[in-house]
């Protein structure tokens, strides 16, 4: 069964906003928003699953970004699920509920739908590629094979900076400062793996119809986490947390592309 356009987006909507919701509800008597990060990744499969499933563009693209795009969602849902479930609040979420004192669950509740909608606007890659019938090209085309190898680069280098970070932790003191690996070249090679990601969706769906409309998903990811949420928000914690370690951490480490330290 497939469906018009106009209830394809309708349906995916519909679905992340009450996702979100619930969420939201949950995290209330625990009083953890980490829940939100958790809903960001498992919604953007959610949303891929729904459009591959309903969409009306050939099966091969269709399915591919598909299962792409899920194994991402669930490779980091669920390692987001680890750290979230059953632990203390974050900081950065603990800030947040020292600078909003008052209507504190209302304005989480803004939070937390705020992401269901930029879950629906970095779903743009998934959406044309399963939508797109007008690009009627049954198989691969050479830059979704190129995007599936970028995919696979990036997929691996997060799962080796987030496994990386995890020994870390294990082992570390709430002062120390994860150099292990590939934290030794970047300050947040998590983060440069994961735009990767999105750089691979957006060559995925580039050959599609309209295709030029996935990038805004890498570009708007790439402000995320450079301006707003990602990088500054960590890095404010970071500093308030371990202090001046962090500070020549800070001096040292290339912030976002993974380079060769300053002397």
């Amino acid at each position: 069964m497939t469906l018009s356009t106009p209830t394809l987006l309708l349906t995916g909507a519909l679905t992340v906003i009450a996702m979100m919701f619930i969420l939201w509800l949950i995290h209330l008597p625990i009083k953890n928003a980490g829940l939100v990060d958790i809903g960001w990744a498992y919604g953007l499969g959610l949303l891929a699953l729904i459009y591959g499933i309903f969409g009306s563009a050939p099966f091969v693209p269709r399915i591919t970004i598909t299962i792409m795009a899920a194994l991402w969602s669930f490779r980091l849902g669920t390692h987001l699920f680890q750290r979230v479930v059953g632990k203390p609040e974050e900081g950065r979420y603990q800030q947040l509920r020292k600078e909003w004192p008052n209507n504190t669950a209302f304005k989480f509740l803004l939070f937390f739908e705020a992401q269901a909608l930029l879950d629906l606007i970095l779903s743009i890659p998934f959406f044309l590629v399963a939508s797109s019938a007008a690009s009627s090209r049954p198989t691969l085309a050479p830059l979704q094979i190129i995007g599936i190898l970028f995919w696979i680069a990036a997929i691996l280098g997060e799962s080796i900076a987030d496994s990386q970070l995890a020994r870390f932790k294990r082992s570390a003191t709430h002062k120390d400062v994860c150099q292990l690996g590939l934290w030794s070249y970047s300050r947040h090679p998590n983060y440069f793996f994961e735009w990767l990601v999105w750089v691979a969706f957006a060559l995925f769906a580039t050959p599609m119809h309209l295709g030029w409309l996935a990038w805004t998903a890498p570009a708007l990811m790439l402000f995320f986490l450079l301006k707003l949420t990602g990088i500054p928000a960590t890095e404010a914690q970071s500093l308030r947390s371990k202090g001046e370690a962090y500070a020549a951490y800070q001096r040292t480490t290339s912030s976002f592309v993974p380079w060769f330290k300053k002397a």
